[in-house]
């Protein structure tokens, strides 16, 4: 990490760090944490309540898996045009702006009486979160001292973390307690409170001098659009029917544009020097073994504690803390420890962990299984949850100029949601093909190849961890100057970064 003394190029060194001394740190990481807990929760809150939105709204399995994936879907395409509007038009700007998004589409979500108008609303969902999850992370680079960046990352994480666990216990405790509806009506109050609290706050920054690459966001949305579309209707539609043969094409087609734009572009959208750093690069491929491993295992598991035995989706709920909870208490520590033992080594014995958490379940799940056989792995694949989290954040920014945070994270997050995307469809399309949800043992003998292609994955992301170097080391040619003094006078005014005071 560079040191607090050295700054990108373009930034006084004096403002960067005198800045956030105004502000808790406290205050400025809950500013940044809470909508993304907000926009993190609504991954999974559904999954326990999808045997009631059945019911409820009459959908078909074509549509619960809709239910998680539109969000996912619209979420993924988008994360790298929100960043690249944040750096442009103002970080803090579209980061209020995205929160004040994802809230009125909560709104449309609880008033929807179809399958349809719930999909549509989620799609809606997806594109606020969009602009919320990167800048928040980017916002929090740019607010916290350097000295306390690990610190930062591991509480970020741990609320990141406390979203998923909270995710299936809300959407249970809602759905038995009031109405499948209040789990969007909950964000409500908690945007509310979030615009305001950002805007007072959050540091305002931006790169104006820096033009759009409009040609990249087109392609890139378009290219991830294709992708996701392919992953999750490949199950329903099959893996080799015509329209998910197409979809794959042209996502393939595509990315090869953007990627062949990138490299002439001159304000890419994405820079390809980022992916020369050996650190950024495997970080990213083993945050979309753990989602893949996190997402598609939890999507069958919060199913599997209703049938067997038969549980409340509550209940159901409540049982996944087991797993779900640990990484709030393990993510602070793993994130001050980063610096000291290296985030490539964490994450390679997180992803153990969680292999060997997946493993044990798989061994012992059956159709009347004690839940007390499945606490201790729970604790244990949740350990590794704890373990990947804030490295994987640290590594990534470590990569990377600070002016670049934005980017770096939008390129992260999408390749973790494209994981998580890629895991729910390629364990679903196990699941069918081994088992069914028509009774306990059905559900058991899908569930548990499906369980044990997560955990493949899983560990062969432990090995690509293993890969990162202790120290990053940046990608990004500019960040050479951080060695230089900060310019002043003329220089320091032709700086293309300027943090502005808080509103």
């Amino acid at each position: 990490m560079p040191s607090t003394s050295s700054q990108p190029a373009g930034i006084q060194g004096p403002k960067q760090d005198a800045a956030p001394a105004t502000k808790p740190v406290w205050l400025v990481v809950l500013a940044c944490s809470l909508p993304m807990f907000m926009v993190a929760l609504d991954n999974l809150v559904v999954s326990t309540a999808l045997r009631t939105l059945a019911v409820e709204l009459q959908a078909d399995t074509q549509d619960l898996q809709w239910f998680v994936n539109a969000y996912v879907l619209s979420f993924a395409c988008l994360l790298l045009t929100g960043a690249a509007l944040g750096d442009r038009f103002g970080r803090r700007r579209v980061f209020t702006l995205g929160i004040a998004a994802f809230t009125l589409a909560s709104v449309y979500c609880g008033m929807a009486d179809t399958s349809g108008e719930l999909i549509l609303g989620r799609v809606f969902q997806g594109f606020g979160a969009a602009a919320v999850m990167p800048l928040s992370l980017t916002l929090l680079s740019h607010g916290i001292p350097d000295r306390l960046r690990g610190l930062a990352l591991g509480l970020w994480s741990a609320i990141s973390g406390a979203a998923i666990a909270m995710g299936p216990v809300v959407g249970g405790a809602v759905v038995e307690g009031i109405a499948w509806q209040w789990i969007f009506w909950i964000n409500v109050p908690v945007g509310l409170v979030a615009i305001p609290l950002a805007v007072v706050t959050l540091r305002e920054s931006s790169t104006p001098s820096t033009p759009l690459d409009l040609p990249g966001m087109v392609l890139a949305t378009g290219g991830v659009l294709a992708l996701v579309w392919g992953i999750v209707n490949g199950e329903t539609e099959g893996w080799t029917s015509p329209e998910v043969l197409l979809s794959f094409a042209g996502a393939v087609v595509l990315l090869a544009a953007f990627v062949q734009w990138q490299r002439r572009a001159p304000a890419p959208l994405l820079p390809l020097s980022f992916y020369h750093s050996r650190s950024f690069t495997l970080s990213n491929l083993v945050s979309g073994t753990m989602y893949f491993g996190v997402f598609g295992s939890i999507f069958l598991l919060a199913q599997y504690l209703q049938v067997a035995p038969e549980r409340t989706a509550l209940q159901a709920g409540v049982l996944t803390l087991t797993w779900t909870l640990v990484p709030m208490f393990i993510a602070p520590i793993a994130g001050a420890l980063t610096d000291r033992v290296g985030g490539g080594r964490l994450m390679a014995l997180g992803l153990l962990l969680q292999g060997v958490g997946l493993s044990w379940i798989n061994l012992v799940s059956g159709i009347d299984t004690p839940y007390a056989q499945l606490a201790a792995p729970m604790v244990i694949a949740g350990a590794g949850m704890g373990l990947v989290f804030a490295p994987t954040a640290a590594v990534v920014l470590g990569s990377v100029s600070r002016d670049h945070a934005g980017k770096a994270s939008g390129a992260n997050i999408t390749v973790r949601e494209i994981g998580g995307a890629v895991g729910i469809a390629v364990l679903s399309s196990i699941f069918v093909a081994q088992g069914s949800d028509l009774n306990a043992q059905e559900f058991v003998n899908g569930m548990q190849p499906a369980i044990w292609t997560g955990v493949a994955v899983t560990l062969a992301g432990a090995v690509l961890a293993l890969g990162i170097p202790r120290k990053p080391v940046v990608a990004d040619s500019r960040e050479k100057k951080e060695d230089q003094p900060a310019p002043r006078g003329p220089e320091a005014a032709a700086a293309p970064e300027t943090p502005k005071a808080v509103a």
